[in-house]
């Protein structure tokens, strides 16, 4: 069947890249959001487009660092107790794929993707997103040995995937150097060079709006309530009662992503990893990204402001955010940067990260014929929203998947005598 309309439901940079490659095809789409575009993970996040970076989250050394840290009332990583069965659920799944070999097969499939990141923001901006994206050298402070350590075998993990990563170690006199503000707190440091940042509620806005300029139409406020199928055609439903039909259905709603795609055969669990974020004026101009993996904050230049973006708190994705977090961030940050001025942090923002159990995106069909899934980037979704947008319009328009997303498969841990029971499968 010849795919001429397409409905998208979420206007984070996954479905907004969907849908904008989709347009590349000749194809028709609307894009739908519970409330607009950014509004979730992806217009408060640190913006790195560093592909030495994007990589499995479950691996031996979150497991040991999580552990220790669920019991820390200062830990960037908060667990709530309360959560029922489905945080249960996909944190057990977490844990059963933090081991060296799971990390290793999943960092194969994150290679390939990565190799062609770049390129796909390069295409947007081709194709006339007005957004631009900044080149930088990333850098990576430590305050002991210890934490330079678990990195450093990451990024040798990310090197014998096969993926390049042009790295340098530094003292911290070096890192200094390149970046004044950092305070003697910081021992040691990274130097990856050849990756780029960019602002991304800017970058998310540019995009709509090029999405709206090629005739795409963007409608907020729409929360979608329900995904399925006819015999005419694949439909979605929003909870006015308003029904939007097409020939196929991309379901890119982030964290809410289970709501809609359970009932089309998902049964990988998604979960709210919560990020916070905030500026702050500077009195020198912070030159490079910076981060520092041991309190989980990635920052970024923000004109005379820096953003700062940390934390991972599992939670209910609609909770309200908690001053707490905010403060245990600032309380973190205080002695690794000088010349912040505190008394004017602006931007305050929570959003979440939707992660996988298995670390993997969810991207390509679901059961039920005409129905996509695009999802489930964790960390990453800036990093790897227009690759995947990409490589799912050519699957969407084509009827064929292209090798790239074969390990992504979003029914990967369904049941196959469950498939069989869902309409179109």
């Amino acid at each position: 069947m010849t795919v001429k309309k397409v409905v998208v439901v979420g206007a984070g940079i996954v479905g907004l890249s969907c849908a904008w490659s989709l347009q590349d095809h000749g194809v028709e789409v609307d894009v739908l959001d519970r409330a607009r575009e950014g509004a979730g993970a992806s217009s408060g996040n640190a913006g790195y487009l560093s592909p030495a970076h994007a990589t499995p989250l479950p691996s031996p050394a979150v497991l040991r660092y999580g552990m220790r840290a669920v019991f820390s009332r200062r830990s960037p990583v908060v667990v709530p107790w309360r959560g029922g069965p489905g945080r249960t659920r996909f944190l057990l799944e977490l844990i059963r794929h933090c081991t060296a070999a799971s990390w290793q097969r999943s960092m194969e499939i994150y290679r390939v993707l990565n190799q062609q990141a770049i390129d796909a923001f390069d295409e947007q901006r081709a194709g006339g997103v007005e957004a631009d994206t900044t080149r930088a050298d990333v850098l990576t402070g430590f305050t002991d040995a210890s934490e330079a350590r678990s990195v450093l075998e990451e990024l040798i993990g990310v090197v014998h995937s096969g993926q390049a990563a042009d790295v340098s170690l530094l003292t911290g006199t070096e890192l200094r150097q390149l970046e004044p503000c950092v305070t003697a707190e910081v021992r040691s440091g990274l130097l990856l060079r050849g990756q780029r940042y960019l602002a991304p509620r800017q970058y998310v806005s540019s995009l709509a709006k090029s999405l709206r300029e090629r005739g795409g139409r963007l409608t907020g406020n729409t929360p979608v309530v329900e995904a399925g199928r006819t015999a005419a055609g694949v439909y979605v439903r929003a909870a006015s009662g308003e029904r939007f039909d097409a020939d196929a259905v991309v379901l890119a709603n982030g964290a809410w992503l289970g709501a809609l795609a359970a009932a089309h055969g998902v049964t990988t669990p998604v979960h709210a990893g919560r990020g916070y974020s905030f500026t702050l004026p500077i009195a020198e101009v912070l030159r490079h990204p910076i981060h520092f993996p041991s309190k989980r904050l990635a920052l970024a230049p923000d004109g005379d402001r820096v953003r700062v973006t940390g934390m991972m708190e599992f939670g209910d994705p609609d909770a309200p955010p908690s001053p707490r977090r905010l403060e245990s961030m600032s309380s973190a940050l205080r002695p690794l940067l000088s010349g912040l001025d505190w008394n004017r942090r602006a931007d305050d923002w929570v959003g979440p990260r939707p992660l996988s159990s298995d670390g993997l995106p969810l991207v390509g069909r679901a059961a039920t014929a005409g129905v996509y899934v695009a999802g489930g980037h964790g960390m990453w979704g800036m990093t790897l929203g227009p690759v995947t947008g990409r490589l799912l319009a050519r699957q969407i328009v084509t009827g064929e998947t292209p090798p790239e997303l074969k390990p992504l498969d979003p029914l990967r841990q369904t049941r196959p005598a469950l498939v069989q029971r869902i309409v179109g499968s």
